[in-house]
C-alpha cells in the first residue's frame, strides 16, 4: 500500500468521525462514555492530544521531546495538566473542540502523505516511521470514535480500510505479552478474517489447530479493547491464540485489561 493510500485512509477515519460529532448536542460532550468512564470531551482531548503530538514531532523533533518530557513530569506529580500548555497545547470543549482537533487532524494528514513512509520520527518508546505513525493514528481514531458510537448507541458503517488496524493487531501479538514481562508463546497464531466487503484476509500458516478466525470487525474490536473476545463470535482455538485474545493490545503504553465480559456487548 502506497504512504498516499495509507494517509488517504487515515483521513477517510477522521472525516467520518467528524461527520457524526457535528451531529452531539452539547449534552453530549459531558457524557462518560464506556471507555474509562472518560466524558466525550475527554475521549476527544486524548486524541487531539495525541495528533498534536504526531504534527509537532514531524515538524520539530527537539521540540517534541521537550514537549514529551515535560508531559511525563505533569504525570508523576498528576495534578491533572497535560504538561504541554507550555508548549502551545490547548484542548477546547464541545463544538469548539472538534473543530480544534479537525484542523490538527487534517494537517497532520497532509504532513504524512508528503512523507517518505519509512521516514522514521521520535515517540514514546522507539522511533517509528511514517507509516506505521499513519497506521496507529487511524486505530487510535477509529477506537476512540468506537467509544462515542458505543455511547450513543449508535448504528456505525464500517469499510474495508479497517484493514490497518487489522494488520497491526496481527503484528502486535508479541507486544500484548512483551509489554506484560510475559513469555510469547509460539507459534504466532494463523488469523483468518472476513473484511466488511466479504473479502477474506489471512496472515501466516493455515494452522486448524492454532488458529483466530471470523469477523475482521470484531477482531479489531479485540485488539483494540473496544469488546472483550467473550462478547464477539471470533472463533479461537489452541493456547497461543486463546492466551492473546484474552488480553490482546495493539496499541503502545502501560499494560491495559480489556472490558469485562458484558460491559461492552453492545452491537
Amino acid at each position: 500500500m502506497s504512504m498516499e493510500q495509507q494517509a488517504a485512509d487515515l483521513r477517510e477515519e477522521g472525516n467520518a468521525l467528524n461527520e457524526m460529532l457535528k451531529t452531539l448536542v452539547p449534552e453530549d460532550w459531558s457524557r462518560n462514555t464506556p471507555f474509562k468512564a472518560w466524558t466525550v470531551n475527554e475521549v476527544m482531548q486524548h486524541l487531539h492530544q495525541g495528533d498534536w503530538m504526531k504534527v509537532l514531532t514531524m515538524k520539530d523533533s527537539d521540540a517534541y521531546l521537550a514537549a514529551a518530557a515535560s508531559r511525563r513530569a505533569a504525570r508523576e506529580r498528576n495534578d491533572g495538566s497535560s504538561g504541554l500548555e507550555e508548549h502551545g497545547f490547548e484542548a477546547k470543549e464541545g463544538q469548539a473542540l472538534r473543530e480544534q482537533w479537525y484542523a490538527y487532524f487534517q494537517e497532520m494528514c497532509d504532513l504524512m502523505a508528503a512523507s517518505d513512509p519509512k521516514r522514521r520520527v521520535k515517540w514514546a518508546g522507539p522511533d517509528m516511521s511514517i507509516r506505521m505513525a499513519a497506521t496507529a493514528r487511524q486505530m487510535e481514531t477509529w477506537a476512540h470514535g468506537q467509544d462515542i458510537y458505543d455511547l450513543l448507541r449508535r448504528p456505525r458503517a464500517h469499510t474495508d480500510r479497517i484493514k490497518n488496524i487489522a494488520v497491526l493487531g496481527v503484528k502486535t501479538y508479541g507486544w500484548t505479552f512483551a509489554n506484560r514481562g510475559e513469555d510469547v508463546p509460539g507459534p504466532q497464531p494463523y488469523v483468518k478474517l472476513t473484511a466488511p466487503s466479504g473479502a477474506l484476509w489471512d496472515w501466516g500458516d493455515p494452522d486448524d489447530g492454532n488458529k483466530v478466525e471470523g469477523s475482521a470487525l470484531e477482531f479489531c474490536q479485540v485488539v483494540t479493547q473496544g469488546r472483550n473476545v467473550a462478547d464477539v463470535n471470533l472463533t479461537v482455538v489452541g493456547e497461543p491464540a486463546t492466551k492473546w485474545m484474552a488480553i490482546a493490545q495493539c496499541f503502545a503504553g502501560p499494560v491495559n485489561d480489556p472490558p469485562a465480559p458484558g460491559h461492552r456487548a453492545w452491537d
